[in-house]
């Protein structure tokens, strides 16, 4: 089996060093890129299992690559930037981003998000299938859609994917934030919860539901959600 790839993209050349260093003594494949524009060209032939992803880049916005990394990769994307605030962090997961770590890091704790990164993702695709039914929608957690007879392929990110499938997995069952942020990981607190609403309102969105009276997502306030789809796993 084929070592997980793991890609660095950095404009600082001793991170990148530091972080090669670090990912290939624990058995990770790495590739490193300085520029963007390197980076997103080496994506056009290979789909790494995990993006890491500085946000001060010489060439492009790090956020508007995180974005369209999370929507149309599939990969894990962790963040590792200096930028502290937590507006930055908050906007980060947003987009999409699955984790964010503030510089200046610990080597070994990078590895072990990776690490823990992909131990999920292998759980999750051993335990389950990849694709569901319900109330005429297809959600394919394989290229990363959601379609019905009405609507073209409507892509949806990694995150937003996690969300996802936690509802679909729990159909009919109130799901609390607690249970979110255990099974999804993260730092419970304010940045965690707008985090996952945000998340939320694209899944509705997407879903073509009214923001006014969802029928699949129902927010039970104070408590958590219900997702209210009959799901079949194909």
């Amino acid at each position: 089996m084929t070592d997980p790839l793991v890609t660095i993209l950095d404009d600082a050349p001793e991170i990148r060093q530091i972080l090669a260093d670090a990912l290939e003594d624990a058995g990770f494949r790495t590739m490193s890129f300085g520029r963007a524009t390197e980076f997103e060209a080496f994506l056009r032939k290979t789909t790494p299992a995990v993006c890491l992803v500085d946000l001060s880049l010489p060439d492009k916005d790090g956020l508007t690559l995180v974005h369209r990394l999370a929507l149309e990769q599939g990969a894990v994307v962790i963040i590792i930037s200096g930028r502290a605030q937590v507006q930055d962090r908050v906007m980060g997961l947003e987009l999409g981003a699955d984790d964010y770590i503030i510089k200046p890091f610990d080597p070994a704790e990078v590895v072990a998000r990776v690490r823990a990164h992909l131990r999920k993702e292998r759980s999750a695709a051993q335990a389950q299938s990849n694709i569901a039914t319900f109330n005429g929608w297809t959600a394919n957690f394989d290229s990363y859609v959601l379609e019905n007879d009405e609507n073209p392929a409507t892509p949806f990110s990694h995150a937003e994917g996690e969300v996802l499938r936690l509802f679909l997995d729990s159909p009919k069952r109130l799901i609390s934030r607690a249970q979110m942020q255990e099974s999804l990981g993260g730092v419970a607190g304010e940045s965690f919860d707008r985090a996952m609403d945000v998340r939320i309102s694209r899944l509705r969105t997407k879903l073509r539901e009214d923001p006014k009276n969802p029928r699949l997502i129902k927010t039970i306030y104070g408590a958590g959600y219900i997702f209210l789809g009959d799901v079949t796993w194909v």
